[in-house]
């Protein structure tokens, strides 16, 4: 059986979905200008096809982790220091987005051209998050953050458009119920709660490390 993630087992919580972190300094405000604007092509692109987004969104999600441990773990090398669990954690947050994507592709059977997107989004934003996070790990961390806190309105969106009865509320995957040990009849509704949950996790720990950073 497929273990849940440490980030995973969180979501029976209840985050706060209002949460947002004020810019603080130019850094911050490029990376809040740099996640709006990524916003305004997802909604222009997709719309209120929340299943469809949620595909791309994930496939670009589940980089910076594997980019942020593997720099992390380099840095740690170089430095012959304890990188204080950041790799494992970040490492832990890009399995928890791939999982996410994994979910989302079973729903949404994403076409031909959303998975051309898909690889060229991926192709750009990892080159793009690799030499940000080498050069400026703090607004990398903090892109991620701004990133997650959209990731949360979305969802929320998503969920309401299930609860108004515009989007079916179908028989969550087995993969879903297996990695979030959800119970046996649960639906997309459950699914988006537990994700929405999961991305509330990563807007607080990537703010968290900015500032950790910054405080260096």
């Amino acid at each position: 059986m497929t273990q849940v993630s440490p980030l995973s087992s969180a979501s029976s919580a209840s985050p706060d979905l209002t949460l947002h972190h004020a810019p603080k300094g130019a850094a911050d405000w490029n990376a809040l200008r740099f996640v709006k604007f990524l916003r305004l092509f997802a909604d222009a692109f997709f719309s209120k096809r929340y299943g469809h987004r949620a595909v791309v969104l994930e496939t670009v999600a589940a980089v910076p982790g594997m980019v942020g441990g593997l720099l992390q773990h380099l840095k740690a090398l170089r430095h012959i220091r304890d990188d204080h669990g950041w790799i494992r954690e970040l490492l832990d947050e890009a399995e928890n987005e791939r999982m996410h994507l994994m979910t989302f592709i079973d729903i949404a059977q994403p076409s031909r051209t959303e998975r051309l997107i898909i690889m060229v989004g991926q192709a750009l934003f990892y080159n793009f998050y690799f030499f940000l996070y080498l050069f400026a790990p703090r607004a990398a961390h903090r892109v991620v953050g701004y990133l997650e806190e959209e990731a949360v309105v979305s969802y929320t969106q998503y969920l309401a458009e299930i609860d108004a009865g515009r989007v079916a509320n179908v028989p969550a995957p087995a993969l879903a119920l297996d990695y979030w040990h959800l119970p046996p009849g649960a639906t997309l509704r459950d699914v988006v709660i537990v994700i929405r949950a999961d991305e509330a996790g990563h807007r607080d720990r990537n703010h968290a490390m900015a500032d950790e950073i910054l405080a260096r």
